[in-house]
């Protein structure tokens, strides 16, 4: 079964699928006797389904509702440069001040995990004095020649035992294999557990006495690549490698005993936005175990122009095309209607994209309804909405095809979400007409685009909202998210994602309300990592933030769990620690959409205790 599953898993042939319920094999067989599939249960409320591509529709089971098919997720680090090591961001997280008396906190009894592209299992920063590694294990999901974790049908799994014989051989590679060809991942674990080299000099890591633990996740399946249109060489992986890595992880705690700090550093613009999706409750699932702690960076499009926000108002008898209220002229009602108000949205399409997707939600009892305008002026009708149905479009003066698929109730949020692909999109300007069907006031919607690492070209919105940026799946409830801000002038940096959720639009304003993300704010900006091509230099991106966190986190969890402080601990525990430390500004107002509730200061935590 296990060889099966295995080839079911890798194969292109099979269509991956995520179940909220127990999907038993009498289910998946009431329609077709000789359905070719695998699964596996994660959870009480999630499963995995691995079933063959021409027969997936066919079951009447699994049609491609919105929840249940994988979300790509890409890398959130945006810049990476030669450099030396440079103590500041630790110093200013208020990591080194308890790394050394009294408390030396340095991570000793914390495995601090990673979900990301691997790591150079040979470099210095993860090696102890005597040389050996203190990598507890490595599971690449990439190769297959070898044994996968215990109850894993794929990928191999490397044990601290062979990696330290592979160190000690004159060809590491041969006994361990596992590469880190991006970098991405060794510089995630060296920001938040690098060893301490020269004594600080050379390098330091957050939690340098810390345990390491790696997945290198396999790239997302072709037929996803070409169902998101994504980029021929984006890194791009899928939700379902993510959260059987992320199951793996968990393993290595005990609760009460040993702590697991699980740091992720990808992410994706699709999604609610809310903490509503498959992905992230069960992360929130993870994080609400004794002694799991879930640390996810917030992403890199603050300033990516790939959010739209806006809210409509049923029609009124003196509406103009284009403003705040709307009824369609009478030569348009055929193609837009007159039953509610219609909004212009404008996306820049640039040359050279060879296509992506968008996604429009909007709050339950509302409607939305779309139009679309070419740039050479064609226009798709307004339709009304069929739940879980696509309708393809295609255009006289254009090469461009659009699928569009609303679904009236999202299963994970009861949400409305409408799904656009565009494929061979023509440069220029697209315009998107969505109007409230609904009959009510003060209907708020959102539309996002892909992450930038996700499009070809320079396509944007031309009248963005910046807020609501955070990726997925780090508004996850139960999980800590991370922002960035650049330590050398105290400013926020210009890419982070910004929060709140989207829950915290109330009667159509923005406000505080739902879930609030980010939690804290880490420095993001020129951190000093091991980077397996430069040695040691710098990386920039929300997911040098998150890994610095993590490691930060990890001090805290020798503090209460090793040092048997706080045996009983979990990550809205200590979410709230972090934000009774973090430092902030007298001048703003917190929880802050940037900011969170403040910067990350460790040290913040043991004086705000020090005073009670």
């Amino acid at each position: 079964m296990n060889l099966l599953c295995r080839e079911r898993i890798l194969s292109n042939e099979y269509s991956d699928w995520l179940t909220d319920y127990e999907l038993t094999e009498e289910l998946l067989k009431r329609n077709r006797e000789d359905m070719d599939f695998c699964y596996r249960q994660v959870d009480d409320a999630l499963g995995i389904a691995h079933i063959r591509r021409n027969q997936a529709e066919s079951a009447g089971l699994l049609s491609y509702a919105y929840q249940q098919v994988p979300n790509v997720y890409g890398l959130q680090q945006n810049l990476t440069t030669a450099g030396e090591f440079h103590m500041e961001p630790l110093i200013r997280s208020g990591i080194t001040q308890v790394q050394s008396e009294p408390l030396n906190l340095t991570g000793r009894g914390v495995v601090l995990g990673f979900v990301d592209t691997g790591i150079d299992y040979q470099n210095p920063v993860f090696r102890r004095p005597d040389g050996s590694s203190r990598i507890l294990a490595i599971w690449d999901q990439t190769i297959q020649e070898g044994e996968p974790p215990e109850n894993f049908y794929y990928g191999t799994e490397y044990r601290k035992e062979e990696i330290d014989r592979a160190l000690a051989a004159e060809d590491p590679w041969a006994v361990v294999p596992s590469v880190d060809s991006n970098g991405h991942g060794t510089a995630m674990a060296s920001i938040a557990a690098g060893s301490n080299l020269g004594e600080g000099a050379v390098f330091r890591g957050a939690a340098y006495d810390a345990d390491i633990v790696m997945v290198k996740l396999k790239e997302c399946k072709p037929y996803l690549r070409e169902y998101y249109l994504l980029p021929e060489k984006a890194a791009a992986y899928q939700a379902t490698d993510v959260i059987m890595a992320v199951e793996y992880l968990n393993s290595f705690a005990l609760s009460f005993y040993r702590p697991v700090v699980i740091c992720l550093g990808i992410g994706s613009s699709f999604g609610s936005h809310s903490g509503g999706g498959i992905v992230s409750r069960y992360l929130s699932r993870i994080a609400d175990k004794r002694s799991r702690i879930v640390v996810i960076g917030g992403g890199n499009e603050g300033n990516a122009a790939h959010h739209y926000s806006g809210i409509l108002n049923p029609a009124t008898e003196s509406s103009t095309f284009g403003t705040t209220n709307y009824t369609a002229p009478e030569d348009n009602r055929e193609t837009f209607g007159n039953t509610g108000q219609t909004e212009e949205i404008e996306i820049r399409v640039g040359e050279g994209e060879k296509g992506f997707l968008a996604e429009i939600w909007g709050k339950a009892p509302n409607v939305f309804t779309l139009g679309i305008r070419s740039p050479g002026g064609e226009t798709v009708p307004n339709t009304g909405v069929l739940e879980d149905t696509g309708r393809e479009y295609r255009f006289v003066y254009e090469r461009t095809e659009i699928r569009v698929n609303y679904a009236l109730v999202e299963g994970a949020t009861g949400d409305q979400v409408i799904l656009l692909r565009f494929e061979n999109p023509t440069p220029g300007i697209w315009t998107l007409l969505l109007r409230n069907d609904s009959g009510l006031p003060d209907a708020d919607f959102h539309i996002w685009l892909p992450i930038s690492d996700f499009l070809n070209g320079e396509t944007y919105f031309l009248k963005p909202d910046p807020d609501i940026t955070m990726t997925q799946p780090s508004y996850a409830s139960s999980a800590i998210c991370i922002s960035a801000y650049d330590d050398r002038n105290n400013s926020i940096y210009v890419e982070s994602g910004r929060g709140f959720s989207r829950e915290s639009y109330t009667f159509g304003r923005p406000g505080v309300g739902g879930i609030i993300k980010p939690d804290v704010a880490a420095p993001g900006v020129a951190v000093s990592a091991a980077l397996p091509t430069l040695g040691i230099g710098t990386v920039t991106g929300s997911s040098a933030a998150a890994a610095l966190a993590a490691g930060g986190i990890a001090q805290f969890m020798q503090w209460a769990m090793t040092d048997r402080n706080a045996n009983y601990i979990r990550s809205v525990d200590v979410k709230n620690y972090l934000i009774r430390g973090a430092a902030r500004d007298p001048q703003l107002v917190y929880p802050n959409p940037l900011w969170g509730f403040g910067k990350l200061n460790i040290q913040g935590i043991f004086d705000n205790l020090a005073r009670l």
